[in-house]
């Protein structure tokens, strides 16, 4: 479909998506963090959260990669090249369904990344299937039957894989997922927002009037500031994550006593942050002219 002359893109979100208020709180996070944009790269999956890189109104660099392996190919950016501030957009049915195994390997990395989870509890770009958030027994429009699987809760699962940021947004209270996004991007280590958003189209169930109705900003203080903090931090979180009446939002654990995967990389390469692989000279038949062994050695498994 072709775009109006007065639209300079095109975008097929749907009217009162959801994506649009994560698209705006992520601009207004990276205008108030005065961040370049030549230094950002923003890696999506498949759905429609994967057109976020697409429909930024300043250019940046964007990757509309496989479905399910947004997680793992932004790893493989960020490793080679840790100077740049890397982003991940996808769908809950991207990251928890077909990339849930991508989503729990990166827990045990700590990379030095955010990734964003565009959670609306439906596939959808195909036609609202349920989605792994979807609880057991809802009904949504596009669906014969109620949905008979169990619910993931991302909050838990990234919290038991790892994550040393776990935040929760909503779509549409863009001042606080814009606050979010920023503390996220300032995070020394792996950081992971599930933003909560309403599917116009498919999911007539958890409608935007149905989130504001059940989203309260909790306001604890979810900061480790000691190994003894652990515990009491992770119990904490995993209390809020639990509730299910009314949903809250904010920052549920924050650690930044875990060495990120960089750091780890750089005990046994000690040059890693100078002359990481994104430098290294390459030849004309595409291999690198720098020996890499080191690197090679210390991340085999």
């Amino acid at each position: 479909m072709a775009a109006p002359d007065n639209v300079t893109e095109w975008s097929d979100w749907c009217v009162g998506c959801g994506d649009f208020g994560v698209l705006r709180s992520e601009e207004v996070a990276i205008k108030e963090l005065g961040l370049d944009y030549s230094k950002m790269i923003v890696v999506s999956g498949i759905g429609c959260s994967g057109k976020a890189p697409h429909f930024f109104t300043e250019p940046i660099s964007g990757v509309h990669t496989l479905h399910g392996r947004a997680i793992a190919f932004a790893t493989g950016i960020k490793l080679a090249n840790p100077d740049l501030k890397v982003m991940v957009e996808a769908g809950d049915g991207d990251t928890f369904g077909i990339g849930v195994g991508h989503f729990v390997s990166a827990g045990r990395r700590n990379v030095d990344m955010t990734v964003l989870v565009h959670d609306n509890g439906v596939y959808g770009l195909t036609k609202g299937q349920a989605s792994p958030t979807l609880p057991r027994g809802e009904k949504t429009k596009s669906l014969p039957k109620p949905n008979i699987n169990d619910a993931i809760n991302p909050i838990v699962l990234a919290l038991a894989s790892g994550y040393t940021f776990v935040a929760r947004a909503f779509a549409y209270d863009v001042r606080q997922a814009a606050d979010l996004i920023k503390a996220a991007i300032n995070h020394k280590g792996l950081a992971f927002i599930d933003v909560l958003q309403p599917c116009p189209s498919y999911n007539d169930i958890n409608t935007n009037e149905w989130y504001r109705q059940r989203v309260y900003n909790m306001g604890i203080d979810p900061e480790v500031k000691s190994d003894a903090d652990v515990l009491p931090k992770m119990e904490q979180a995993l209390e809020k994550a639990k509730e299910t009446e009314k949903m809250p939002t904010g920052i549920f654990y924050k650690n930044e006593l875990v060495p990120t995967y960089g750091e780890r990389l750089k005990d046994g390469i000690p040059n890693y942050f100078e002359m990481y692989p994104a430098k290294q000279n390459v030849g004309k038949d595409g291999k690198s002219i720098t020996k890499i062994d080191n690197l090679l050695d210390k991340l085999t498994i």
